[in-house]
């Protein structure tokens, strides 16, 4: 072998090496991130002792401020609550997770983001990041319920990159399906985070954070889906959107916000 064949071999070794080795730091910094965000990861549902089941999940939440505020889409919020059902913060891990009774403290529908109190021993929290938008290309990781609880409370993670800062407007097959919110966002519409990374319906109100620090990027509130919420988990896009953290930011010094 010459020492020119030699030199090449012996490159492309190192760079291997050097790539194989910046992989393996990047997996266990998101390990590390993960073990220290999970216990700040909630369930948002509903309990009823007049249901069977009497447990409803019904999308992820996660624990901010003083561990006793947590924030979640306002979209996973039930409408109207039936008699003897309380809205409640599932936390924890297992089968049988414990659980909080929730009050609603501040909600946006522009923003589709929400509030909520809960009473207790507070709970780990996720630091928030600033008001400037994250740019294109930022990895990021979010934590939250994608299938619901359907074999106990196990948050599940999924990784990819911000890969395009949109408007936000969401078509509607005809006029008379055009709500408030609809007319406002598309008259004034703002960008959100487009996400290279699968979610599913159950994620929504996960955080999306950084890999490396755990700081909170924005909110993941809607995922397309080609067909039908039925098909989500065969057939997923792979296609999410994210509210930025500087919404919810506002939302918390809204004193009118209600």
């Amino acid at each position: 072998m010459s020492y020119i064949q030699l030199f090449i071999k012996s490159s492309l070794c190192y760079f291997v090496g050097f790539f194989i080795c910046i992989g393996s730091v990047q997996a266990n910094d998101l390990a590390k991130t993960i073990k220290k965000v999970k216990p700040a990861i909630v369930g948002i549902g509903t309990v009823n002792p007049l249901s069977r089941p009497n447990t409803k999940l019904m999308g992820t939440g996660f624990a901010i401020l003083d561990g006793l505020h947590i924030v979640t889409n306002r979209h996973v919020l039930p409408l109207q609550l039936e008699p003897k059902e309380q809205l409640v913060v599932f936390i924890g891990t297992g089968k049988q997770p414990a659980f909080r009774n929730a009050t609603v403290l501040k909600k946006s529908a522009l923003h589709d983001l929400a509030i909520l109190k809960i009473s207790g021993k507070p709970l780990p929290t996720f630091k928030l990041g600033g008001s400037k938008l994250v740019s294109e290309g930022t990895e990021i990781a979010f934590t939250g319920y994608p299938i619901g609880a359907v074999l106990g409370l196990y948050p599940a993670t999924h990784q990819g990159i911000i890969s395009s800062l949109t408007p936000i407007a969401t078509p509607v097959h005809s006029s008379k399906l055009l709500e408030v919110t609809h007319i406002k966002r598309l008259r004034n519409p703002f960008l959100v985070y487009q996400l290279d990374a699968t979610a599913y319906p159950g994620n929504s109100g996960s955080p999306i954070y950084d890999k490396e620090s755990g700081l909170v990027f924005g909110v993941l509130n809607q995922v397309f889906v080609k067909e039908g919420k039925e098909s989500a988990l065969n057939k997923p896009s792979g296609i999410s959107y994210a509210i930025p953290v500087k919404y919810l930011r506002q939302l918390i010094d809204d004193d009118s916000a209600k």
